[in-house]
């Protein structure tokens, strides 16, 4: 008779192990699903993922997954989209690249090809530059990329580095006006066509997302 009670006990046990595990992985899965997942697939490889992972975006409620591959236009598309296949669980997923040199059909072809496959875009004609320039409030952006880094080292009144990851931090308090100026230069093109529309960003559409979730 003892040892039939030391077995039921330890089936008991055994039972409340496992539903105690259950309760924890539910807890688990619930915690997940209650978390949003961004995917930030950058073209260059250091000066727009330095930028997107500086903000101070709470972990217990987003999770932001900055890439940045080395990759252009429709290719960089394709590895979003790949990614975002494999993995399977992102609320948003996000393409940044610039117009550079690539003919006007290639830029606008990949950002049709990633609205068609719900990928949103933050582009910038020609480099991604334009959006630190628009955090002065100045009416003049060169139309040539060869002219950025000395008007940003003019304007920030030190030498504009490229791949800093302190641009953040640095542009921060000008961002509010960023944002207006930004959204003022895209009015300027009607209708739009991202290729032609020299100097534009659309940057500060991915940076108001993400202040969604700073924590003021």
């Amino acid at each position: 008779m003892g040892k039939k009670k030391a077995s039921g006990k330890n089936h008991q046990n055994s039972r409340n192990e496992k539903s105690k595990y259950a309760r924890s992985r539910n807890e688990k899965v619930k915690t997940r699903k209650a978390k949003e997942r961004f995917l930030i697939v950058c073209e260059g490889t250091k000066t727009e993922p330095n930028y997107f992972k500086s903000f101070p975006v709470p972990k217990d409620v987003i999770e932001v997954d900055v890439l940045g591959v080395g990759k252009n236009t429709i290719n960089l598309v394709e590895k979003a989209l790949r990614i975002k296949q494999e993995d399977g669980d992102y609320d948003r997923v996000w393409c940044v690249f610039d117009k550079d040199s690539f003919p006007p059909k290639n830029f606008n072809a990949a950002i049709k090809y990633a609205e068609d496959n719900n990928v949103e875009v933050a582009y910038s004609n020609q480099a991604f530059e334009v959006w630190y320039l628009l955090h002065f409030d100045d009416p003049y952006i060169p139309k040539s990329r060869k002219d950025y880094e000395k008007l940003l080292t003019k304007r920030m009144n030190q030498k504009y580095e490229k791949n800093s990851n302190e641009m953040y931090k640095m542009l921060l308090d000008r961002q509010p006006q960023a944002i207006k100026n930004a959204e003022k230069l895209l009015k300027q093109y009607n209708p739009p066509n991202p290729a032609n529309d020299n100097p534009s960003t659309t940057v500060h559409l991915l940076v108001k997302e993400l202040n969604r979730f700073v924590r003021k």
